[in-house]
């Protein structure tokens, strides 16, 4: 199949134009008339991500984590540059879905709140045409402390930061989620009537700002959203399924969190 086919079926699920102002979706490296056999879904293209590509025989990666983010001077050989010239080199098409993929329902937000079990869900940022970015909902009440030993069991954490301060645990109720960084939605989520804000990545500063205008907040990290692989695979294979299609599906085994703690 071509590998225009395969986009236009994911674009009907998840269409570019639902991205946030400025990012980056859609296919960056190659071409649409490439004749496709094997995709690989990834989180993030790097150099241990592309040598498995090309060990497998891939033609076509979709990842959430565009491979070129800042402006190119030149293509010339460096050790970031490899990432792409090895991919050119061996003829692997890249299709990028960022920001769209975190706003569609049914997309990696509300992927979050199934896994926890966040019911009743609202956007917790609204971006265009009545969608938006990031939940908020109900959970069963518990303790902040049973919260975060849930968010660490469900994605596999060997440790998760709480933004709190004196040790505070009081029973949690109402939750906003926004997978990646999402610390600059912070003030929607009091605004809707959060408790606890789980988020990656959140500044020491915007910790203290949290806390200071009553929100607490777990940050487990930008990396959980590596749970993209396994459930677009799972839209892949039925796509697949009902459309005959002759495609291999390949889940990324290489790692990509660069973060590990003692």
């Amino acid at each position: 199949m071509k590998a225009k086919e395969f986009i236009d079926k994911y674009e009907s699920y998840c269409p570019q134009e639902l991205s946030m102002e400025g990012d980056i979706s859609g296919l960056q490296i190659g071409s649409l008339d490439k004749t496709i056999k094997r995709l690989m879904v990834t989180l993030d293209v790097r150099e241990n991500t592309v040598a498995e590509a090309v060990e497998k025989g891939v033609d076509l990666i979709v990842t959430k984590h565009a491979p070129i983010f800042r402006p190119l001077k030149d293509l010339t050989s460096s050790p970031r540059n490899d990432i792409l010239l090895e991919l050119v080199k061996h003829d692997i098409a890249v299709y990028v879905s960022h920001t769209n993929i975190d706003i569609v329902p049914d997309g990696l937000n509300d992927w979050f709140c199934d896994l926890l079990g966040i019911k009743d869900r609202e956007i917790l940022t609204p971006t265009s045409g009545g969608y938006g970015i990031g939940r908020v909902g109900s959970i069963e009440p518990q303790s902040l402390e049973d919260l975060a030993q849930k968010v660490k069991s469900v994605f596999g954490l060997d440790s998760i930061r709480l933004v709190r301060y004196d040790g505070a645990n009081p029973t949690i109720s109402r939750v906003a989620i926004c997978g990646g960084s999402g610390q600059g939605f912070y003030q929607d989520a009091l605004a809707k009537g959060a408790q606890v804000y789980i988020t990656g990545d959140i500044y020491y500063h915007t910790a203290q700002d949290m806390l200071t205008d009553g929100l607490m907040a777990l940050d487990p990290g930008h990396h959980i959203e590596v749970l993209f692989i396994e459930k677009l695979l799972e839209k892949m294979t039925a796509w697949k399924t009902e459309a005959g299609w002759d495609l291999e599906l390949i889940p990324s085994q290489a790692s990509t969190n660069p973060f590990s703690h003692l």
